[in-house]
């Protein structure tokens, strides 16, 4: 039978690329402070690499097999869809560059300035020449390739010195000099020079392609260049378990160094007029991709060195953001107990708006309060020092039986997580790993206690990681309650997790990858029968399972209003006449990462509202485990809804798709309100941390007093 491939879905890859072209947006809008500008430039180019590392990585695997899997949703093989990305990738990069050039011309106006070394003259190139000479050639460690040096390996998303070398004894036969410039961190990356009020900077790649003579003193350099290689990372921890009869740690240790080795994926090389012969380091590193994969940019190729110079300007406050700080949860009392707060109403926290130090007081007090017997959680990516951990490491200590789920397999952050379970594992805590196929992605906490002759739970569930730098950074939601159905339903996860089953049913909560994805069908069936008085509100990062995207498109037939809010890569287009008429999808990109995720299914009475972990992929529905709360409280419930409502509203940072599967900044009209929806969700937890009541009596001060006798 002939595949048929609506015109209603759109690539995965292509679809990432065009949130990403979002992200390059923001570098380029002169609303945006100058060095915040900088910092997007360099988060499109951190997500780029990971594109290629991953995703790029994946499809390429993909070619290498014999019977290549199509994409289920336009028809493209593994092939066409590297090409078009590919394509996509260099029709972006003059935007990037472009934007970098902008906001380096803008910086000069605020005493900042980026120097060419080539262009250095009298004592400044004096002291260029005596601080390459002596604090940095002694460091290097240069190579030249020839028929008895072989290239050294190239190590993944460092930059390199390349340069074409002559020898001076008159052979006429040119090898290739290779300088390491980021392999070593004994230096900085960047080197500044100041004068009075000025900051005057160049990058450690830029110093050292100009001395590069210095460098290969036998030789004549004829041509000089700065590249970069982008290595495949895409590991399969899931087959390497099932080949493997020793400890899981041990594999994802060994995994991680075989990342490390695995075949370039994309070359990156500076544009320059002297630029050496690509096509030799692509040979010498068994480079197969072609010329297509190869990427000539006139603009740095690596944007780590944008943190550096961020701490060196903190002073200009102008180039920055204006400083926001979390606030005092709008359900929660300053200097209640948060566990005592929570047995007697639901609470609904809201990141980075609302501080995340109320969810580590939670975990504090359970390490210490008597009527408390076990915590278990699950751990996906936690912060490099992490409170979390160490208060679970406290209730340990403390005789509480503690389990800690630790997804070791959490991409990029393995090496962390590796860490992390060491060191809960020798303070006694139980640490599991999760099931052998399913990554668990779930954020879930569970406080057990035993009052007397009653059980009694605390639960938690989120959207977000228990990570203390990104509650910063992104958006996202926290559940905290001591409803019984949901401390039963987490309680049955955890022990299922410890013998390594999945859920297969459950009663108050929704758990992938059994019984998620059937609720959320299941929900919008339900909304069919509506038809036209039918509702579904939808907010994820990314939407991609294809089962989930045609009973959309089957709702939108039947006239049920749809409105999406999807951060990232979106499949489904809407507007297509016939299908998905009745379908809006919107963006919002912006100063903070939108992170949460929140499922509306219905109108007035029969609305039902859930908060979860899960986006619309098929990895999240099928293949982790994940979880889903449903929304009891009708105060929670509005608020929700309220910001769901401010969302779709906004008219700064959100972005509309068209019919086209393009993305469009939203109109204003004449004398419509200005909303920026991160910024009026501040405001708003400014206001509320105005408005909340005193603290009280016998709560934190009481707590002071009872320490310190009496004395303040």
């Amino acid at each position: 039978m002939k595949e048929i491939f609506n015109n209603y879905f759109d690539n995965r890859e292509l679809s990432w690329l065009k949130f990403n072209e979002r992200v390059l947006e923001e570098a380029q809008d002169e609303s945006v402070p100058l060095m915040e500008r900088l910092n997007f430039v360099s988060i499109f180019c951190s997500n780029m690499d990971e594109f290629f590392m991953v995703r790029a990585g994946t499809l390429y695997d993909q070619t290498l097999v014999k019977e290549e899997k199509k994409d289920n949703k336009t028809g493209m093989t593994p092939g066409e869809q590297l090409q078009k990305a590919a394509q996509r990738v260099k029709e972006l990069i003059p935007g990037k560059e472009q934007a970098y050039k902008d906001i380096i011309k803008k910086l000069k106006d605020h005493g900042v300035e980026q120097i060419n070394p080539d262009r250095a003259k009298g004592s400044e190139e004096d002291k260029l020449y005596n601080y390459f000479t002596k604090e940095i050639l002694p460091l290097l460690s240069p190579t030249v390739v020839d028929k008895t040096h072989p290239l050294p390996f190239l190590k993944n998303k460092e930059l390199y010195v390349g340069v074409s070398l002559k020898p001076k004894s008159g052979d006429k036969h040119t090898v290739l000099g290779v300088v390491p410039v980021t392999a070593s961190e004994v230096f900085p990356r960047i080197f500044c020079v100041q004068e009075e009020e000025k900051l005057r900077f160049l990058l450690m790649e830029d110093l050292i392609l100009h001395f590069a003579d210095m460098i290969f003193p036998n030789f004549e350099v004829t041509h000089r260049t700065v590249f970069r290689i982008t290595r495949n990372a895409d590991i399969d921890a899931t087959e390497a378990l099932f080949d493997h009869d020793v400890d899981f740690r041990d594999i994802m240790e060994e995994l991680i160094k075989k990342r490390k080795k695995l075949a370039p994926i994309r070359i990156e090389v500076a544009q320059r007029d002297d630029l050496p012969d690509t096509e030799t380091l692509a040979k010498k590193l068994g480079f197969e991709l072609g010329e297509s994969f190869i990427f000539s940019q006139s603009c740095p190729l690596d944007f780590g060195f944008v943190g550096e110079l961020r701490d060196k300007l903190e002073s200009k406050s102008e180039l920055f953001f204006t400083q926001l700080t979390p606030q005092q949860p709008e359900m929660l009392i300053e200097g209640e107990k948060v566990m005592k707060q929570a047995e007697q109403h639901d609470v609904l926290l809201f990141y980075p708006y609302e501080n995340f130090r109320s969810f580590i007081r939670l975990l504090e007090e359970a390490a210490f309060d008597p009527t408390v017997v076990s915590i278990k959680i699950t751990l996906y990516r936690v912060a490099r020092d992490s409170k979390i951990v160490n208060a679970l490491i406290r209730a340990a200590e403390n005789g509480k039986d503690v389990l800690a789920l630790v997804e070791l397999r959490a991409r990029f952050d393995e090496e962390n997580n590796i860490g992390w379970s060491k060191r809960l594992a020798e303070a006694g805590v139980t640490v599991i790993y999760g099931l052998d196929s399913l990554k668990v992605h779930s954020k879930l906490l569970l406080i057990t206690r035993r009052v007397g002759n009653e059980i009694k739970y605390i639960t938690q569930v989120g959207t977000g990681n228990y990570n203390e730098r990104t509650s910063k950074l992104y958006t996202d939601l926290t559940l905290i309650t001591a409803d019984k159905e949901f401390g039963a339903d987490a309680s049955l996860i955890f022990n299922n997790l410890s013998v390594g089953v999945a859920v297969e049913s459950s009663s108050t909560l929704w758990v992938a990858p059994n019984c998620l994805k059937s609720r959320v069908v299941e929900m919008i069936d339900r909304e069919i029968t509506y038809g036209e008085d039918g509702y579904i509100g939808i907010k994820m990062n990314s939407l991609t399972d294809i089962d989930i995207i045609q009973k959309l498109v089957e709702a939108s037939m039947k006239g049920v209003k749809i409105q999406l809010i999807i951060r990232g890569i979106c499949c489904l287009v809407a507007g297509i006449p016939g299908y998905t008429d009745n379908i809006t999808v919107t963006s919002i990109v912006g100063r903070f990462l939108e992170h949460s995720r929140i499922y509306i299914f219905g109108k007035e009475e029969r609305r039902k509202i859930y908060i979860s972990s899960a986006d619309f992929m098929t990895r999240n529905t099928e293949r982790r485990v994940e979880v889903a709360a449903p929304i009891k409280d009708p105060k929670i419930q509005q608020k929700l809804l309220n910001i769901f409502d401010v969302m779709l509203r906004d008219n700064v940072k959100a972005r509309v798709q068209l019919p086209d599967g393009t993305y469009v900044k939203k109109t204003r009209g004449e004398g419509e309100e200005i909303i920026d929806s991160q910024i009026y969700f501040y405001k708003q937890a400014y206001k509320n941390a105005k408005k909340a009541p005193a603290k009280k009596q016998g709560g934190f001060f009481a707590r002071l007093k009872g320490i310190f006798g009496g004395k303040k």
